[in-house]
C-alpha cells in the first residue's frame, strides 16, 4: 500500500471482533486469562493494550520498522531509549530540543553516561569524537530550532563502521517526508504530540526500531519504567494519523510561502528554513526527504520587535509546541530552550530577537496578513 493508504489501513487486521470501522478505545487496565497456563493475548495495559497495539503496528509500518513502542510523551520515549546506553558515550546533535539536552546533561550524565555535542552534519567532526566507549549517535534532523540538516545515510555508514547505533529524531518531518530507517538508522524517535497527532490535544511519544531484537530491548524498558500511552490517547493519535498526508502537504506549501515572505522583510535579519535553495544542506534534504516541513525560525532586528510580534499576533498563537493544525509562534529563549545556559544559547544564535514558528493549515494569506500587522512598530 502507498503511504496515504497505510495511514488509514496499516493495521486493519487488528480491529475488534465486532467489525468497527475505527479501532475503539479499550479502556481496561487488566484482562481475564482464559485459564491456567492459557494466558490471553493481553494481560495488563502497562504491558500491552489492544488500542495501543493497533497504533504501534500502524506507526511501525509507516516508518518501515520491525516494531514501534508508544509512550506517554516524546521525552518518555527518549528516556526509555537512553536506558540502552547506561555507562556509555553518546555523540548528539548540538542543536537539540531543550528537553533532550536537559535529559542528557542533568539526568543521563548522573547515571554514568557521557555526551559530546556536535554538528551531526559534519561527518568528520562526529567521527573525531568516537572513542572506545561510544555506543550511539543521536541526531535531530532538521534540528530544533536552527534547522540544521544531517545526512542520515552518511551518519548510518559511520555508525555501523564503528559498531554504533544511529538514533534519529524524525518529529519535524514525520515518515511522510522522511524515513530514517530506510536510510540506515536503527531507531527513530517521535514526539507524537506534534505532527502525528496533529491537533494539539494529547501527548504521545514513539520509538521505532529497525530490528525485532532492538525493539524487544526497548519494550523491556518501556514496560518496566511504565510510561505507556493510555488507550484514549492512542485513539486520538490514530485519528490524527489518518489525515497526516493532507496536513503535511498543506503545511509544507504554507511554510514555503511564509519563509519567502519573511525573507523579504527588512526587519528580519535571518530566516532558518531548510527549503531555501541556499540552505547549507539543501541538496542533502533533496536526497533524503520528500518535503521540507512546516518549521521556520527567524531573527528580527530588535528585542522590542520580537516582543511586539508576540503581543500583536492574532491567528498565530503564542504557545510552546509545534506540529498542530493551528499555527504557533514560540520564543525559544524563554520556552523550549530556557534551561540551556545563556552563553551557549546566544553563541548558537538563540537570543532575545529569535523566534520560531510552526506553520499550520490555515489560509496562507491570513497567516501572512497576521504577521504583517504584527510587524508594525
Amino acid at each position: 500500500m502507498e503511504f496515504e493508504t497505510l495511514c488509514l489501513h496499516a493495521d486493519d487486521n487488528k480491529k475488534d471482533e465486532w467489525g468497527t470501522l475505527t479501532m475503539p478505545v479499550c479502556q481496561s487496565a487488566t484482562f481475564v486469562h482464559k485459564g491456567v497456563g492459557a494466558p490471553s493475548e493481553y494481560s495488563y495495559s502497562r504491558l500491552s493494550n489492544p488500542t495501543r497495539a493497533h497504533l504501534e503496528n500502524t506507526v511501525a509500518r509507516l516508518e518501515g520498522g520491525a516494531a514501534a513502542v508508544a509512550f506517554s510523551s516524546g521525552m518518555a520515549a527518549v528516556t526509555s531509549v537512553m536506558k540502552l546506553f547506561i555507562g556509555g558515550h553518546i555523540i548528539a546533535s548540538e542543536d537539540l530540543y531543550g528537553g533532550s539536552l536537559r535529559l542528557f546533561r542533568n539526568v543521563n550524565s548522573a547515571e554514568g553516561m557521557s555526551f559530546d555535542f556536535a554538528d551531526t552534519g559534519d561527518i568528520a567532526r562526529v567521527e573525531s569524537l568516537i572513542n572506545k566507549n561510544t555506543r550511539a549517535i543521536y541526531a535531530e534532523t532538521p534540528s530544533n530550532p536552527l534547522m540544521q540538516v544531517s545526512d542520515i545515510s552518511a551518519l548510518a555508514h559511520l555508525a555501523h563502521k564503528h559498531n554504533l547505533l544511529l538514533i534519529v529524531d524524525n518529529t519535524f518531518l514525520t515518515p511522510y517526508f522522511q524515513r530514517p530507517l530506510d536510510l540506515g538508522a536503527d531507531i527513530v524517535i517521535h514526539s507524537g504530540t506534534k505532527y502525528l497527532g496533529g491537533h494539539n490535544d494529547t501527548l504521545a511519544g514513539f520509538a521505532v526500531a529497525k530490528s525485532q531484537n532492538l525493539a524487544e530491548q526497548i519494550i523491556y524498558y518501556a514496560k518496566t519504567i511504565g510510561a505507556c500511552l493510555a488507550p484514549l490517547d492512542c485513539f486520538l493519535i490514530e485519528r490524527g494519523i489518518k489525515t497526516l498526508p493532507l496536513r503535511m502537504d498543506r503545511i509544507n506549501d504554507n511554510a514555503k510561502k511564509i519563509a519567502a515572505w519573511l525573507r523579504e522583510r527588512k526587519e528580519v535579519k535571518k530566516v532558518y528554513y531548510v527549503g531555501f535553495e541556499d540552505h547549507a544542506s539543501y541538496n542533502v534534504s533533496l536526497k533524503q526527504s520528500t518535503g521540507f516541513g512546516g518549521m521556520i525560525s527567524f531573527e528580527v532586528d530588535s528585542k522590542e520587535l520580537a516582543e511586539n510580534i508576540l503581543r500583536r499576533i492574532k491567528i498565530f498563537q503564542y504557545a510552546e509546541s509545534l506540529g498542530g493544525a493551528e499555527s504557533l509562534i514560540t520564543y525559544p529563549m524563554l520556552q523550549t530552550h530556557a534551561d540551556v545556559p545563556k552563553d551557549e544559547r546566544e553563541r548558537r544564535g538563540i537570543n532575545d530577537r529569535f523566534l520560531r514558528i510552526s506553520v499550520g493549515i490555515e489560509n496562507v494569506k491570513d497567516l501572512t496578513d497576521d504577521l504583517r500587522q504584527a510587524f508594525r512598530q
